[in-house]
């Protein structure tokens, strides 16, 4: 699931992305806007579950929002998150069907009750809404299925017995030609996220296309998730017309584009596989950043696919993390993103490479400071969502996307680090208090706890606010004073215990810190008794 804030104020996205408690109430990504023009745009791309909303802000106030998102993305659940203690609001707010109205300054505990409460309540929505499935659906659900796995079959092996190519209407020929739809993400967003009813849908305007034309088949590819594979047996030579004709025909039916690679003409059908083959080629060499209308891709000669490597920028990450600022990270993506799409191309497997290779080194990075991951591992789904309605990547999008999480990531180390310091300063203070009576030198503690001596000494001091020589002392006469109180050892016995060898050093220190010597103490405590 998914989380929209919109908030004209900085400070309050960033509080309620850190008071809400997002997995526990199943949401796996969260998104910002700062106004209600930049929040439309991003719900029309990212359809968010859940949308948190100022009412008061620049360009588009939160009331419009609501309107807006009632009439056109209905499904969404809306929390109001304002300022304003007013009726206007509130009733604005209950107008446009929002489930809930917060003020500020926001209380975690209100905060995350009304989050589970309307995470439940679009849970139990769009059960309802999956639940309408048509008769027509049902009726018609074994015969794709059974068809899908079929030529599956056949694409991998030629093992279809002739019977069934009647069956299927699929032509026996003397020449094939393999074409690959690819499904992203938005495709399947735009059936609420029904995967199956997606490419019913889908396989219903290709077909349709097809038979009219009697001259192919496509089918869902059940060997590869996201994928349609069309067989042509016959127009070879209005190939690229007839698929133009299909990426329009999709497009206009599902609101998304999908793209299309074609492969190369074979001679028999147990070479399918390497027309299919030459068409993800196709596909992984296109240029994502292309925003040319059109998303059907053809290559007479496959290029070999030259891919750039994140890992050679390790060490520059290294430091960058080091540096422990967002600051450092902006030069280094600015230069990766430059080397990455020079002369403003960047191909769907480079893009590929490049997301797994970041989470490689996310991962290495959160296990060597053991920090639990949030971050999705599935490539083709992470980078999906940005791509808009016409299929060209939105190359300044997913760049904010890499600085959010990198943001995210440095917090994490920032709040463990200090953590980590304050447990460390504590467990030097209970060495100390452990062995007060002997001669603890600094470089000994700095073994011991594997901290340089500077570093403790700074901490330390910062902590308790005094050294750590001035500490011991502290401890040693806490304990003498206990001693003179409740036994009658002598001064020189006493002193010996609490780590003075020296009596007279240590009536000396004793008088310093409390004012009155041992045996005065003493005295006073007598009386006193």
């Amino acid at each position: 699931m998914k989380v929209l804030i919109v908030d004209d104020e900085k400070h309050v996205r960033e509080g309620i992305n850190l008071l809400g408690e997002w997995e526990q109430n199943g949401i796996t990504e969260i998104f910002e806007a700062c106004n209600g023009e930049e929040a439309i745009q991003l719900i029309q791309t990212l359809r968010p579950e859940i949308i948190f909303s100022d009412m008061k802000m620049p360009k588009m106030d939160g009331t419009q929002l609501l309107e807006w998102i009632k009439e056109n993305q209905p499904t969404s659940k809306t929390i109001v998150v304002t300022g304003y203690d007013d009726y206007h609001y509130m009733r604005k707010a209950i107008h446009f069907g929002s489930s809930d109205y917060l003020l500020k300054p926001i209380d975690p505990e209100i905060l995350n009750q009304t989050l589970e409460k309307v995470v439940k309540e679009w849970r139990e929505e769009e059960a309802e809404r999956n639940s309408k499935t048509t008769t027509y659906q049902l009726i018609n659900e074994m015969k794709p299925v059974y068809r899908d796995r079929k030529l599956t079959q056949l694409l991998n092996s030629d093992n279809l017995k002739d019977e069934l190519y009647e069956e299927f209407g699929f032509s026996k020929s003397q020449e094939y030609l393999v074409a690959l739809v690819r499904l992203n993400r938005k495709a399947i967003e735009a059936f609420q996220g029904d995967r199956d009813l997606t490419y019913f849908t889908i396989l219903n305007v290709i077909n349709e296309i097809l038979q009219k034309r009697e001259c192919g088949i496509g089918f869902r590819y059940l060997a590869q998730k996201g994928e349609i594979v069309i067989v042509f047996w016959e127009q070879f030579a209005y190939i690229e017309e007839l698929l133009e004709y299909i990426y329009k025909a999709i497009k206009k039916a599902i609101g998304v584009s999908c793209h299309i690679a074609i492969g190369t003409a074979i001679d028999k059908r147990n070479k399918l596989i390497n027309s299919y083959q030459y068409a993800k080629q196709v596909l992984l060499n296109s240029n994502i950043l292309d925003d040319e209308e059109s998303k059907v891709y053809r290559q007479d000669v496959i290029q070999p696919l030259l891919l750039k490597n994140l890992f050679s920028y390790s060490s520059e990450i290294e430091l960058a993390i080091q540096a422990g600022e967002i600051r450092a990270f902006d030069d280094l993506i600015g230069k990766i993103a430059k080397d990455y799409t020079e002369g403003h191309s960047l191909s769907w497997g480079q893009l590929l490479q490049l997301e797994n290779e970041y989470l490689v080194i996310s991962n290495h990075w959160f296990e060597h400071f053991q920090i639990t991951r949030k971050i999705s591992d599935r490539i083709e789904y992470r980078v999906d969502q940005f791509f808009n309605q016409n299929g060209t990547f939105q190359l300044q999008d997913y760049i904010d996307r890499t600085i959010r999480e990198v943001s995210i990531f440095l917090r994490k180390i920032k709040r463990k680090t200090v953590q980590k310091s304050n447990n460390v300063i504590y467990e030097i203070e209970k060495y100390l208090e452990a062995n007060f009576d002997r001669d603890v030198k600094l470089q000994e503690i700095s073994d011991h706890f594997y901290i340089s001596r500077e570093y403790i000494s700074r901490k330390f001091k910062q902590e308790f606010n005094v050294n750590i020589s001035d500490y011991i002392v502290k401890i040693r006469i806490k304990r003498a004073k206990a001693l003179l109180k409740n036994s009658e050892l002598k001064i020189y016995e006493i002193a010996n215990m609490v780590g003075y060898q020296d009596d007279k050093y240590f009536r000396k220190v004793f008088k310093k810190v409390e004012g009155v010597t041992p045996n005065e103490f003493r005295e006073i405590h007598i009386i006193q008794k």
